[in-house]
């Protein structure tokens, strides 16, 4: 017990400073990630064969490769065009990415989801494309997709250890450093999977608690 207190008193700080880095991470990594997906989507939905050519392989490719391989080609590849990013923006770069193809094809399931005959009934009521999406599509496929999206950011903030790969200061890197100075690697990741417990709960809870407010507004 004196060893766990003198662990909490040591190390504590550092913990939760590197689970907010964690956190920073996962919030810029499913905003990005929602902007690369509605950017897939409209791709994949576009009239120009190139568009839908881009988008299909972005999918394709970021679907088909590792999550580590792509951080990796993010990281050491931009140097090679002239671009230079932190390990930090590289990492939220490439996570956004790779959760911007699994949001494209949840978001493109949700639309699949509408009947079209709502489509042609706002038209018929005299509504717009755009007030359509805006006024019945949407919300609709909100309440759809809200579980899958949960499970994406639930995805990304875990792949965040990734990152420990290319010297982002995460919960896994933090935990790595103190295991190679007390050589207690049981302890320390132990630590390390409860806070990864409790950020991924908070998430759930917060996915639950929106589809309770989304119900009582239907």
């Amino acid at each position: 017990m004196n060893q766990l207190y003198s662990d909490i008193s040591l190390y504590g700080a550092g913990f939760m400073e590197a689970a907010w880095v964690v956190l920073v991470i996962t919030v810029a990594t499913i905003v990005l990630s929602w902007v690369f997906g509605l950017l897939a989507v409209l791709g994949k939905r576009s009239n120009f064969v190139v568009f839908r050519a881009i988008a299909s392989f972005y999918v394709w490719f970021i679907r088909g490769t590792p999550a580590l391989i792509q951080v990796f080609i993010i990281y050491f590849g931009l140097p090679q065009l002239g671009i230079n990013p932190s390990p930090f923006m590289a990492g939220v770069i490439a996570l956004g990415l790779n959760s911007g193809a699994y949001v494209a094809e949840i978001i493109r399931s949700g639309l699949l989801a509408i009947p079209t005959g709502q489509f042609e009934s706002s038209q018929a009521l005299g509504m717009s494309h755009p007030e359509t999406m805006v006024r019945i599509v949407l919300p609709q496929v909100f309440r759809i997709i809200l579980p899958p999206l949960t499970n994406e950011a639930i995805a990304a903030l875990k792949n965040t250890s990734l990152l420990s790969t290319i010297t982002v200061v995460d919960l896994t890197l933090y935990a790595q450093t103190i295991i190679s100075t007390t050589f207690r690697p049981f302890q320390f990741f132990i630590a390390t999977a409860v806070i990864y417990l409790i950020l991924t709960t908070m998430l759930t809870q917060l996915s639950s608690w929106m589809e309770r407010r989304q119900l009582r507004l239907s």
